[in-house]
C-alpha cells in the first residue's frame, strides 16, 4: 500500500487533470477550435494513463498501453493544431541547411531528454513539434508556442545540468512524471491565455478593418450624395453670382445689395465647408476616446445620408427631447457609423413604401442617452429578427451583412452600451442605450 504522500501526490495530479480537462472542454465549446478538443482527450486519457500507472485502483495493464495511445494521437493532434508558422523553412543556401541542421539536431536531443527525464510519450510529442514549430519561424516573432517552449526547455536544461532526476530517485521523492503533468497542465495554461489574448487583439484590429471596409464600400454612393449635397449650394452661388453681375451691368449695384449677396454667397460656401467636415471625419479612423456631443454625431450621419433620403422621398423626423449638449464618452465617428448602419437600412427597406418616414429620437435620464430610431417599412420577419446582429446575415441580395453586426460590436465594447430591435405596428425600432457622461 501507498503512503499518504503518495496518494495525496496522485489525488492532486488527478485533480489537476480533471480541471485541464473541465478548462479546455469549455473553451472547445464556446471556441469549437480543435486545439481544445484534441487536447481535453489527450488529458482525458492522460488521465486514464495515471489512474492505472498509480495502481491505485485495479485495472489491467493493457488498458494503460491503450491509453497511451490514445493520448499519444490526440497529442499529436493538438500540436499540429497549435503548430504556427511553416512546416519545412525555406532553405536558399548551404548556410541556412547549416543552421536548420543543428537546430533540428538540438530539437532531437532535448525531446529525447525530456522523454527520458519524464518518461511521458504525449508530453514529448507535443514539445518535440512545437519546438520544431519556434525554430523553424523565428522570424515571425513572438508566438504562444514560444511560451510553451521555452518554458520546457528551460526546465529541461536545468533539471540536465543539476542531474535531477538521479538526485530526486535518490531521495525517494514521489514520482517525477506526477511533475510532468503539473508542469505540462501550468505550461498549456499560460500559452493559451496568451494565444486568446493575441486572438482578441486580432479580432478587434479585423472589427477595425470591418468597420474601414464598411465604409468604403458605401464610398460609390458616399460620393453620389455628396454630388447631391454640392449641387444646390453651387446652383445658388451661380444665381448669387449672375445676380450681381446683372445689377453692376445696369448699374444698380448698391453697397447694401452687394454686401447682402456676400453673405448669402457665405452662407452657402460654410455649408459646402461643414458637408466637407463631416464626410471628412465620418472617414477618419478611428481615435481616442473623448466626451462628445451625441448631436453632433447623429448630424453627420444625417448629413451623409440626407441626399438619398431627399432623392426617395423619405421623411426623417430628427427629435432632440432633451439639452442638446449633452455627450458620451466615446469615438464620435464609431457613433455616427452606428446611427448610418440604422438609417442606411431603413432607407433600403422603404423603397417601395408609400408616404415613408424614418422618426429618429434622442432622450436621456441621469444615467444613460437613449437614441431611438424607427421606420414604417413593416418591421422585420420574426424569422429574422434574431438574426439581424449576427455577421454577415444580410436580407438584402447584395447586402455584406457587417454593418449591423458592426453596430452591436461599437456600441457594447466601445461604448459599453447595448443596443437592440423590435417591431412595432408600423416598422423596425432600434434602440440604442448608451451611459451618460456627467
Amino acid at each position: 500500500m501507498y503512503d499518504l504522500n503518495t496518494i495525496l501526490s496522485f489525488g492532486i495530479t488527478f485533480g489537476i487533470l480533471i480541471m485541464t480537462i473541465v478548462y479546455t472542454f469549455i473553451r472547445y465549446i464556446y471556441s469549437k477550435e480543435i486545439i481544445y478538443i484534441s487536447y481535453c482527450l489527450m488529458q482525458i486519457f492522460s488521465l486514464c494513463f495515471i489512474v492505472i500507472y498509480s495502481k491505485l485502483f485495479d485495472f489491467s495493464f493493457f488498458f494503460q498501453e491503450l491509453a497511451l495511445v490514445f493520448a499519444s494521437l490526440s497529442a499529436l493532434v493538438f500540436a499540429i493544431a497549435f503548430y504556427e508558422g511553416k512546416f519545412f523553412p525555406v532553405i536558399s543556401n548551404y548556410k541556412e541547411l547549416l543552421i536548420n541542421t543543428a537546430l533540428l539536431n538540438i530539437v532531437i536531443l532535448t525531446a529525447f531528454y525530456h522523454y527520458l527525464l519524464f518518461e511521458y510519450l504525449p508530453y514529448t510529442i507535443i514539445y518535440a513539434i512545437l519546438f520544431v514549430s519556434v525554430i523553424f519561424n523565428l522570424k515571425q516573432g513572438f508566438k504562444p508556442t514560444i511560451v510553451y517552449v521555452i518554458g520546457w526547455s528551460v526546465l529541461c536544461f536545468v533539471l540536465f545540468v543539476l542531474d535531477f532526476k538521479e538526485y530526486y530517485f535518490a531521495q525517494g521523492y514521489m514520482d517525477i512524471v506526477l511533475i510532468a503533468f503539473a508542469i505540462e497542465a501550468i505550461l498549456f495554461t499560460i500559452s493559451i491565455s496568451y494565444k486568446y489574448n493575441n486572438l482578441q487583439k486580432e479580432q478587434k484590429n479585423y472589427e477595425s478593418m470591418l468597420v474601414q471596409q464598411s465604409k468604403l464600400a458605401k464610398s460609390g454612393e458616399m460620393i453620389g450624395n455628396i454630388t447631391h449635397q454640392f449641387r444646390q449650394p453651387l446652383n445658388n452661388l451661380s444665381y448669387i453670382l449672375m445676380n450681381i453681375k446683372k445689377r453692376y451691368e445696369n448699374q444698380k449695384l448698391d453697397e447694401k445689395y452687394f454686401n447682402k449677396k456676400v453673405s448669402q454667397a457665405n452662407e452657402q460656401l460654410q455649408f459646402l465647408s461643414k458637408t466637407i467636415d463631416d464626410f471628412k471625419e465620418f472617414y477618419t479612423p478611428s481615435k481616442q476616446k473623448e466626451e462628445f456631443s451625441v448631436k453632433e454625431a447623429i448630424q453627420n450621419s444625417l448629413t451623409i445620408l440626407s441626399a438619398d433620403l431627399k432623392k426617395r422621398n423619405i421623411d426623417l423626423v430628427f427629435e432632440f427631447a432633451t439639452n442638446d449638449e449633452v455627450k458620451v464618452y466615446g469615438i464620435k465617428n464609431e457613433l455616427s457609423q452606428v446611427v448610418l448602419a440604422i438609417l442606411s437600412n431603413a432607407n433600403d427597406a422603404l423603397r417601395d413604401i408609400e408616404n415613408p418616414f424614418i422618426f429618429l429620437e434622442v432622450k436621456a435620464n441621469d444615467a444613460e442617452v437613449i437614441i431611438s430610431i424607427k421606420d414604417n417599412a413593416g418591421g422585420i420577419k420574426n424569422k429574422n429578427i434574431d438574426k439581424i446582429f449576427d455577421a454577415y446575415f444580410s436580407t438584402k441580395k447584395e447586402g455584406s451583412g457587417i454593418g449591423l453586426f458592426l453596430a452591436k460590436q461599437i456600441i457594447e465594447e466601445s461604448f459599453e452600451g447595448k443596443i437592440n430591435v423590435h417591431n412595432t405596428k408600423d416598422g423596425a425600432e432600434f434602440t440604442i442605450y448608451i451611459e451618460k457622461y456627467l
